[in-house]
Parts: C-alpha cells; structure tokens; sequence
C-alpha cells in the first residue's frame, strides 16, 4: 500500500470491488514553501482508492433486467423509479470517500494501550450483495507518531465501502495501520451480522460474527493481549 496526495479535501473515489491501492506523491509546488509542503505530507498523507469508473445509467438497465426476470413489476407506478433507486443505492454503499491520514508526534512518549471502541460499520458481503452491519473496535500501541482519533473510523469506512468478506475488511485495517503508522502493535476486532444469513438460507436473526487480526505487540505479548481482547469486550462507558 502507498499514498497519494489529492487537492480536493472532499472528493470521492467511485469503485467496485477493486484491489486497494495507494501510493505517495512528491511534492511538486516550487519556492519557499515547498519544504513546508513536504513537511506535511510526511504526517498527513491523502489516502485514495484507486477509481474504476461507474456508469450508473447501465446499473440502472442491469437492475430493471434483474427484477424483471425475478417477475417483478417494474413497469407500475410504485416500482417505475426502483431501479434507479437501486442503481444510486449500490453505487453509495460501493463509493470509497478519500480522506487524511493524520498523524502527531509522540512527543510525550505514550506507551500504553490507545483503543476506540465500538466504531460503526455497514460493508457488502461479496458473495450475495447484501449488507453486514456492526461495529469495529481498533486499538494500537503507538510507536514514534500517534494517530488522530478520528482517523480510525475514516480507515474503517475506507475499506468497508466495497464488496467484501468480514475476514478480509478485518485482516486490511489492521494492516493499513501497520504499515502506515508502524506501532508496536495493533489489534482489530469486527462484530457484524449478516444479512445474507439474518433474511435469507438459515434465516439466523441476530447471530454476530467475530473476526480478529493482531500483530506485534498485541499479538505476541500475552498481557497485552489479553488486555486488548477484554477491552473490546466491555460496553460502552456510561
């Protein structure tokens, strides 16, 4: 994984299940401020995800097709602007926001336990296209730099915002922190349940899958872990 650096603080990636990939660019302003520029995109890099172009006009078609062979009345009133609607559905639960990965110096020399708890998650299962819903708790042994708090859900919703396993969306957190913000360890736990399990097959309502991934520290200190694992058990604070 690399970073880029992208001008327009609210701009958008539009993709489908692609594979992530992310990447640095130099600085290229000239003049006086240019280490300036340099200075702060080595703590606070544009993490993007590279577009594959939609064209909604044919998900729309693609949809009308689709609930036509399921025999739906797509030509009634009530389902006229369905696969519009169905279209523009897909097409925001499948759009990766870009955002700044924001980071401080660890200028008090924190070494403990840094953990948000409970952090909202929506993502697509690959398999059938249906939502899985829950909540991720990821915490990280800071090392050199800290991590600005909201940053954190800005990493979870990055990778939750396309087609998906559980497994991997858990397993591309934590490496995404790893990698870009190299802690002496960092954990992540997702419980989410699934809809494609929850309203269809089984029909098991209310059943959570957990999946975890932890390296370093967190992964090979046993009290480290263990404090780890019971924090992300507890609820929420009162």
């Amino acid at each position: 994984m690399t970073l880029q650096d992208v001008d327009d603080e609210d701009a958008y990636s539009r993709t489908t299940a692609g594979t992530t990939d992310l990447h640095t660019a130099e600085a290229s302003t000239p003049g006086p401020l240019h280490g300036v520029a340099a200075a702060r995109e080595s703590w606070r890099p544009r993490v993007v995800h590279e577009a594959v172009p939609m064209n909604l006009l044919e998900a729309e078609k693609a949809a009308a097709q689709l609930l036509m062979a399921l025999g739906q009345p797509v030509h009634s009133p009530h389902m006229a602007e369905t696969p519009r609607r169905m279209a523009q559905a897909y097409a925001e639960l499948l759009t990766v926001g870009a955002f700044d990965f924001t980071t401080f110096p660890n200028t008090e020399e924190y070494d403990e336990l840094v953990l948000v708890h409970g952090i909202p998650l929506r993502s697509l299962c690959e398999h059938h296209m249906l939502p899985f819903v829950g909540v991720a708790h990821v915490g990280y042994l800071p090392g050199s730099r800290i991590l600005g708090l909201s940053k954190f859900a800005r990493v979870v919703d990055f990778f939750s915002h396309r087609a998906q396993t559980q497994e991997r969306l858990t397993k591309q957190i934590a490496e995404h922190l790893r990698q870009q913000l190299e802690p002496r360890g960092v954990g992540v736990v997702v419980e989410a349940e699934h809809s494609c399990m929850s309203v269809r097959g089984v029909r098991a309502v209310g059943a959570r899958t957990v999946t975890s991934t932890l390296f370093g520290a967190l992964r090979d200190n046993p009290a480290s872990r263990a404090e780890f694992l019971s924090l992300t058990r507890r609820g929420p604070v009162a």
